[in-house]
């Protein structure tokens, strides 16, 4: 493969990954939420009894400014609230009260079953392959990005 069908071949692989944040926006939207606040109620969905603000951050690349906003706009419609953790009073674990658990327990299940039908329908081989592929992409983007400094 030549160097421009390499590009193609880059463009053809960023299109794919915009058509699926488009449809886990499209998503979110079905419920009046946004792609960010989807992110933020997957991990307090997965991790309800530790997850933090830099946790969330981490986990999906955002920025704190972007966390902090859909978690005060989530804490003044009562769906989660802020405890101070035993282990480190500097720092707050995030919880969902009732309503928060019943908006996620409505949005969160019902995406991980599309999700998990999705690797289903892809079979064993290709969802492995997805997975595999789609890491030592990063690991080499990675690795030429370090080569590059």
């Amino acid at each position: 493969m030549n160097r421009e069908e390499m590009k193609s071949q880059v463009r053809r692989y960023y299109n794919i990954w915009r058509e699926m944040l488009v449809s886990y926006e499209e998503w979110a939207k079905e419920y009046g939420i946004s792609y960010n606040c989807l992110l933020v109620l997957y991990s307090l969905w997965e991790d309800r009894e530790n997850c933090t603000q830099k946790e969330i951050c981490r986990q999906w690349v955002l920025p704190k400014q972007t966390v902090n906003t859909i978690l005060k706009d989530l804490q003044k419609k009562g769906m989660i609230d802020f405890k101070v953790m035993e282990k480190d009073h500097r720092n707050k674990s995030i919880h969902l009260t009732k309503e928060g658990e019943g908006l996620t327990e409505e949005i969160i299940p019902a995406l991980q079953e599309l999700e998990a039908s999705v690797m289903e329908e892809l079979g064993e081989v290709r969802s492995s392959s997805l997975i595999e592929n789609t890491a030592l992409f990063a690991e080499y983007f990675r690795k030429g990005k370090e080569k590059r400094k």
